[in-house]
């Protein structure tokens, strides 16, 4: 099994939209595929169609009270399941404080479901906190989405240092550009010359298409309502390059 974390110091970047689009190219491509939505705000939840509510919330999860599996809902797709989110997730910051070995709590919460599952993943709230250091420990790839601004790319220098001073278990970074117009100068110009500069980023870009924003409308991925779209298309190439690191290659 596979973790996956698509994560962000910044808020607005895209992380929902990535997680929910690849969660389910995912599942199409044949892998049994849990997202698990620790935003307290429940954007993927929404986006998925389920009640954000966890029995006990998350002070019961992280307690040991009750199981992942005890809370995980199916969703309107084959191998796409979703660990709802809860509004109680807003504490999980105090709630992983009471427990021993706070930092490596969501790992020993994920452990029991690999037998279940292929990829695991995680659509992270914006935040530098316990739940963060949580995240690096548990996760095989950071997935983390750039808006293409000079701020955005300092935010991720900040982050990779944050990574880098942390002591045990680290994820690989797979760092893209999200929401990129390409009628921009400034976006296409950091698109190019980004990936040269610091290798943790990929080719890959997100555009920034109202079509991505209409998920919200149609309450899916965006290839289950447009199939033939760019937005399509360009998360299907980012899916491919995460599939290539999961596997241990470029």
């Amino acid at each position: 099994m596979k973790v996956v974390a698509t994560y962000n110091i910044k808020g607005g970047v895209g992380k929902t939209s990535t997680a929910v689009n690849l969660g389910y190219l995912a599942a199409r491509d044949g892998l049994r595929t849990l997202m698990w939505d620790l935003d307290p705000q429940g954007s993927a939840t929404y986006l998925c169609r389920i009640k954000p509510k966890v029995k006990g919330g998350g002070k019961a999860l992280v307690q040991g009270r009750r199981t992942l599996d005890d809370a995980i809902k199916g969703t309107d797709f084959d191998r796409l399941d979703l660990m709802p989110a809860d509004f109680s997730y807003r504490n999980l910051d105090l709630d992983l404080n009471s427990v021993k070995r706070p930092t490596n709590r969501l790992r020993r919460l994920i452990g029991p479901l690999a037998d279940d599952y292929d990829l695991v993943i995680l659509d992270c709230p914006p935040s530098v906190s316990l739940v963060s250091e949580n995240i690096v420990h548990t996760c095989d790839v950071l997935l983390v989405p750039l808006i293409p601004a000079m701020l955005s790319v300092r935010t991720f220098d900040q982050l990779v240092d944050f990574i880098d001073g942390m002591d045990g278990r680290k994820p690989q970074v797979m760092a893209f550009l999200s929401m990129v117009d390409r009628r921009k100068k400034a976006h296409r110009d950091l698109a190019e010359r980004l990936p040269q500069e610091r290798p943790s980023v990929v080719q890959e870009v997100i555009p920034s298409l109202s079509l991505i924003e209409q998920m919200a409308q149609h309450r899916a991925p965006v290839r289950d309502f447009a199939p033939r779209s760019t937005a399509t298309a360009a998360y299907e190439a980012l899916w491919a390059r995460l599939q290539s690191r999961l596997a241990g290659k470029a």
